[in-house]
């Protein structure tokens, strides 16, 4: 297993983004401003990412898909009708965290994807064997999720939902450093219902967390 031992709070960190859209955009924004190296991707090359590879400054870099997936923790944020083939030809997970930030959902219309009687999380999970594999960051908006995480007094929180609990506890200890706060939903069968868009209860809630 790849960095079993992995720390958050590493200063050599390395995050790859699979997905530079508005969202993967947003969540690069918060690790450079937290001090963590990302390495972007998409479907069309990392000479489409050369502009906001620059904006996003010396910590950003843009790469391949595989080059993302070789990173110490991986954020999934693709297209859902483009993510089979987005992960189809990647090597083995081998045990590396991957925050699952997509939303089963179709265009146009705004369409649930059909599940086959399970949430979108645990369709991913199945896409990317070896993977631990934890939903985290796909319930806010991208403005959203790019804005100040201090709000108010308090800071805005981010929920989270995995069957694996090291790496769930990882993945808190990043939602921390970029500044927010978590709220654990428990495992991927309950929690990545309450967060999945379209269905669940909890897309587009924007709740901070005083004290």
């Amino acid at each position: 297993m790849k960095n079993p031992s992995i720390s958050a709070n590493s200063n050599n960190l390395h995050v790859g983004i699979i997905g530079a859209g508005a969202i993967g955009q947003a969540f690069a924004k918060q690790l450079i401003k937290a001090g963590i190296s990302v390495t972007l991707s998409n479907s069309r090359g990392p000479e489409s990412l050369a502009g906001i590879v620059k904006e996003l400054g010396p910590k950003a870099r843009a790469g391949s898909v595989s080059e993302a997936a070789e990173a110490d923790i991986v954020l999934l944020s693709v297209n859902w009708a483009h993510l089979p083939s987005a992960v189809a030809n990647l090597p083995s997970w081998d045990g590396r965290i991957v925050i699952d930030a997509t939303n089963p959902v179709l265009l146009p219309g705004y369409r649930l994807a059909e599940l086959g009687g399970r949430n979108s999380s645990q369709v991913v999970s199945d896409l990317l064997p070896g993977a631990r594999l934890v939903k985290a960051f796909n319930t806010l908006l991208a403005a959203v999720l790019a804005s100040d995480p201090a709000q108010d007094g308090g800071k805005r929180v981010v929920f989270m939902s995995g069957d694996d609990a090291a790496a769930k506890d990882i993945v808190g200890q990043l939602i921390d450093r970029l500044g927010f706060a978590r709220i654990d939903l428990g495992g991927l069968e309950i929690g990545g219902k309450l967060q999945q868009f379209p269905g669940g209860p909890l897309p587009a809630v924007n709740l901070i967390k005083l004290g």
